[in-house]
């Protein structure tokens, strides 16, 4: 039996509408009224700051290249064209001799360690420019990411507001050659670029068109398991991301906070975001 192939297709520019509505409508109701962006020279991130500058304008966007001294070069390429294509200032900050200093007490760190150290290092230095420029932190974890957990928590998970985190990323491919992003973005293989050569798919183990096929049929359309088995789909591959769907639930809670009392935040004090404003 044939895999079947879900249709993920999306009305580009009513999504684009209700993500810059989304970008203002949030960034003013709190009282901020600038976006701060780390732009990776990948997909997400381009997408974000395109998203991002409609909503506030180009003088309101911030927009930081961090790079590791291991970066690939094509990256700093990349985040470049970014800034160009939205005429927008981009401000480089190397992370390099904060990462090295800490791994010089911790030699025997792994990859994945110096990895999420990175990722973390690169959220705290938007959070500190954001404070400088009084302005919010935009993050570009996708849907695909979150649902995955392939995404470091508290890294670049900890973001002020996540515009595509309900955009799988084969819609966010869809929506990016529709507005005409550059092409070499929406053609470039997902990567975090935390080590040399690393990719995320290959580090998944499978496609995100693949994977968003079923996560779909998981997360949207609430099809079991064996349902989504019985379509085509290999036991095997369904099996290994519905197990990372749910081994990465904590990932997508707040911190849970234990009830000892009548009104505990988070159980019985819940308010909206604005609440108060």
């Amino acid at each position: 039996m044939k895999e079947r192939v879900v249709d993920l297709s999306i009305q580009v520019r009513l999504a684009h509408d209700i993500l810059v509505h989304f970008l203002r409508a949030e960034t003013r109701k709190v009282g901020f009224r600038k976006l701060v962006i780390g732009v990776s020279g990948g997909l997400d991130s381009a997408l974000v700051a395109y998203l991002a500058v409609n909503a506030l304008g180009r003088d309101n966007v911030l927009l930081y290249f961090l790079p590791y001294r291991t970066s690939h070069p094509q990256s700093a390429i990349d985040a470049e064209g970014v800034a160009h294509f939205l005429s927008v200032p981009l401000h480089i900050l190397d992370i390099s001799p904060a990462i090295d200093a800490y791994f010089a007490q911790e030699p025997e760190a792994d990859k994945l360690r110096r990895g999420n150290k990175m990722a973390r290092e690169r959220m705290s230095v938007l959070f500190d420019q954001s404070m400088a420029e009084r302005a919010l932190v935009v993050g570009a974890s996708n849907k695909s990411e979150l649902l995955l957990g392939y995404a470091t928590w508290y890294g670049d998970m900890a973001a002020s507001l996540l515009p595509i985190g309900d955009l799988y990323k084969t819609q966010i491919r869809q929506m990016a050659r529709e507005l005409q992003l550059p092409a070499q973005l929406v053609d470039k293989p997902p990567s975090a670029d935390l080590w040399s050569g690393q990719t995320d798919e290959d580090e998944l183990g499978f496609s995100y068109e693949l994977a968003d096929q079923i996560l779909f049929l998981y997360a949207d359309e609430r099809y079991r398991d064996e349902e989504i088995i019985h379509l085509g789909y290999s036991a095997e591959i369904v099996g290994k991301i519905i197990k990372r769907c749910q081994r990465y639930q904590f990932k997508r809670r707040m911190p849970p906070i234990c009830k000892l009392s009548g009104r505990t935040i988070g159980w019985d004090f819940r308010y909206l975001r604005d609440w108060g404003r």
